[in-house]
């Protein structure tokens, strides 16, 4: 039975630290600093030593937090830049607000609602008199992006058919996020299935599903939903994966404009970077430097006194103290597993996004979160985790969210803009569509819509009042 001991306490330990390393992951410099301190104001067995350490090499630094070894252009044969951790507080200079109060008003930090982002991208394609009635409907949607109002109570407060308002949803559904504006999950699944029918094959039973057996479908009863479409358990399971993956019956919930190759749902202003990148010579090559931001001005370690003290307290308090010090070793490891998962992370987005680093928009890579999961042998989780509400500063000093080196849709709405810029006509979106293609983006006419949208450019034939 001893023999066991061991595993029954290394499971939770590791469990544990699972879990906070994925907590820790997801926060930005600035939150990462505030969980920092209210650790070090909660647990005495945790201290700060008033000297700066390399997260990596844990060599002693200067004052300005960059490590002399880590940072040096050396690289390893296949690696395209050098990633490292630095403890060093960045100002970016780049209009950067003095206080929360100056933030306030010059609303810069505002974000942009799901129902203004939706607006936006449809107001160029409804007529002007359903402009209001299209705006009406938005202001009552709820969190899931699901209606809170009947179409029929619409309808009786603008005194129109109830049809017409129907028109206006079947619109605004096909927006980025697809399926907003629906009444239930119900309907909000078979919009998305509609668009995503359009561009990839469906397994046959899927809208069948959705519309008879939702209910067993959200409580995993595969074998009755099987009995009740006549096929195997196992047919169930592959439809029911695929649901999983591509279709979402809250579309509010979803990282909407993230998803579906749109813009970020917050259109945050972003004053501090959580990752610099530089481009640094080295001889005759140039070499792109990667700068994960830290914000520890100190060395943290769990306290030795502390430790020692262990041993000479009552029985009553050894247990507390040994939980004080569990947590403390825990939170220190964790931390060193965040930098490392986000270094490894950093290296592979520039190896294949290094084009788009310095030459621009238009040369950036499709590239997806489960790719990159892949590579690094994690879960795609963890690189969502990774990637959510972090910002990067580029060489030319613009600073983007981290989640735009997986806008897959960010060339295309690029070449899509010059096209309709140089254009001596105005061209529709059929004819667009064929004009990417040669460029080689194979889009739909909807798509191009959808882009044109996004990017505020009006449609041929109101873009013909201009000329």
């Amino acid at each position: 039975m001893l023999h066991h001991l061991p595993l029954q306490t290394i499971k939770p330990l590791t469990t544990a630290h699972l879990a906070q390393t994925m907590s820790l992951l997801s926060l930005t410099a600035a939150e990462l600093q505030e969980q920092i301190e209210a650790e070090l104001a909660s647990n005495p067995a945790l201290e700060m030593l008033d000297e700066l350490r390399c997260p990596v090499c844990h060599r002693k630094l200067p004052r300005q937090g960059i490590c002399p070894v880590c940072s040096q252009p050396v690289l390893s044969q296949g690696e395209e830049a050098v990633v490292f951790v630095s403890t060093r507080e960045v100002y970016t200079g780049f209009g950067e607000p003095q206080d929360d109060e100056d933030r306030e008003d010059n609303g810069a930090l505002e974000e942009e609602s799901l129902a203004v982002h939706v607006f936006r991208q449809i107001a160029p394609d409804i007529p002007s008199e359903d402009r209001k009635i299209a705006a009406f409907l938005l202001t009552h949607l709820n969190e899931d992006g699901l209606l809170t109002i009947s179409l029929q109570e619409i309808a009786s407060y603008h005194h129109i058919p109830v049809e017409r308002v129907r028109n206006i949803q079947r619109v605004i559904q096909r927006a980025d996020p697809v399926g907003v504006g629906s009444v239930d999950p119900k309907e909000a699944l078979l919009a998305q299935l509609s668009l995503l029918e359009e561009t990839q094959p469906v397994p046959a039973l899927t809208r069948k599903m959705i519309e008879e057996g939702l209910d067993l479908l959200s409580r995993h009863q595969f074998h009755e939903l099987a009995r009740m479409m006549k096929v195997s358990v196992g047919e169930i399971q592959r439809i029911a994966s695929f649901i999983s993956k591509n279709l979402n019956p809250y579309p509010g919930r979803s990282s909407w404009g993230e998803s579906k190759g749109g813009r970020i749902a917050n259109q945050q202003v972003f004053y501090k970077p959580d990752i610099l990148i530089t481009l640094s010579t080295n001889g005759d090559q140039e070499v792109l430097v990667v700068e994960i931001l830290f914000p520890l001005w100190g060395t943290l370690r769990v306290n030795p006194l502390y430790r020692k003290a262990i041993q000479e307290v009552d029985e009553e308090l050894k247990e507390d103290m040994r939980q004080d010090l569990e947590r403390a070793s825990l939170f220190v490891k964790c931390l060193q597993q965040r930098n490392h998962t986000m270094q490894r992370l950093m290296q592979r987005i520039v190896a294949w996004q290094k084009d788009f680093i310095l030459k621009g928009d238009k040369f950036l890579k499709p590239l997806t979160r489960a790719q990159i999961a892949k590579e690094l042998g994690v879960h795609e989780s963890t690189v969502s985790r990774a990637v959510a509400n972090k910002a990067v500063q580029l060489p030319s000093g613009k600073i983007i969210p981290l989640a735009d080196f997986f806008d897959r849709s960010l060339s295309a709405r690029i070449v899509l803009k010059e096209l309709i810029m140089h254009e001596t006509k105005p061209l529709s979106d059929a004819e667009l569509v064929k004009l990417m293609a040669q460029r080689g983006y194979e889009v739909a006419r909807r798509t191009v819509a959808k882009y044109r949208a996004m990017e505020g450019i009006l449609p041929a034939n109101l873009r013909r009042a201009c000329y």
